[in-house]
């Protein structure tokens, strides 16, 4: 039995069967963790959530930002984009289905040594905190009255995480960092707008995974999100958004001796950045 970590694959089904072929994967024995964004921009998200779906307990995923736009855009919420490829599912017979069972995702997931989440943890976070707050967020997101949640979900503001924030303001803040985060200050103030290498950072800003004293560095982080960043296999890191959907590869490694698989994808879209 093996369980390998997927990088954003955002509707590059082909893609994902091909990479499944050169890892011979077993559905009964394997298991796959998929670090967020399934769907969007590429060509094919109703066939990967389908597929992914159909794996059950075989399957670990978590949201990531276009996971969410897409169950926002379903209810109503969020503004359109140009480059969204969300039509087939959003129009498809099982399209509930598979929004309710997408709804019902966490946004972190910790198993032994490992933890998972699509963007990356706010350096003030211990895991045992950061799967406290994912937890929290996916109460509002199961409750009855989610819809009132997805349209207060979006927004950059607050930036920062306090102790004493509350309500709406308080899930926002965990979903921006675990969903939507790259760089961010050494206390925690997050930066939404530079989507570049590290070169990029922002006066002031740095990685969220290089802060000093990071209260998450007793676990590997497994993240993705970050396709300018490419692949980093650093001890307490494994950052697997190779950028699939424009033209590099879709990343697997594999947890249990990190063996590194990867397959060259051709272009999906012809353009927009990289989210």
């Amino acid at each position: 039995m093996a369980t390998y970590a997927i990088g954003d694959i955002q509707g590059c089904f082909d893609a994902l069967t091909q990479l499944l072929d050169e890892l011979n994967f077993d559905a009964r024995n394997d298991r796959l963790w998929f670090v967020g964004d399934l769907v969007n921009r590429g060509t094919q998200s109703l066939e990967t959530l389908r597929f992914v779906h159909s794996l059950g307990e075989r399957a670990v995923v978590v949201l990531g930002n276009h996971d969410l736009h897409l169950i926002m855009q379903a209810e109503g919420h969020g503004r359109t984009n140009s480059d969204d490829t969300l039509q087939a599912v959003l129009a498809a017979p099982d399209r509930d289905e598979l929004l309710d069972w997408l709804r019902g995702c966490p946004l972190f997931h910790v198993e032994g040594d490992y933890a998972m989440v699509h963007a990356g943890l706010l350096p003030q976070w211990s895991v045992a905190q950061a799967a406290e707050l994912s937890a929290e967020v996916s109460r509002a997101l199961r409750a009855p009255d989610y819809r009132q949640f997805l349209a207060r979900m979006w927004g950059s503001e607050p930036a920062a995480w306090r102790d004493d924030l509350a309500g709406w303001e308080r899930l926002r803040v965990v979903v921006n960092a675990m969903t939507r985060m790259r760089f961010c200050s050494a206390e925690g103030v997050m930066d939404f707008r530079s989507k570049g290498a590290l070169d990029s950072a922002p006066p002031g800003q740095m990685p969220w995974f290089a802060v000093p004293g990071r209260a998450s560095a007793d676990h590997t982080l497994i993240c993705g999100h970050w396709s300018a960043l490419g692949l980093r296999v650093e001890p307490r890191l494994l950052a697997l958004d190779t950028g699939c959907l424009w033209g590099g590869s879709l990343t697997a490694v594999r947890l249990e001796d990190r063996r590194v698989f990867q397959l060259p994808c051709r272009v999906h879209v012809q353009s927009g950045d990289w989210g």
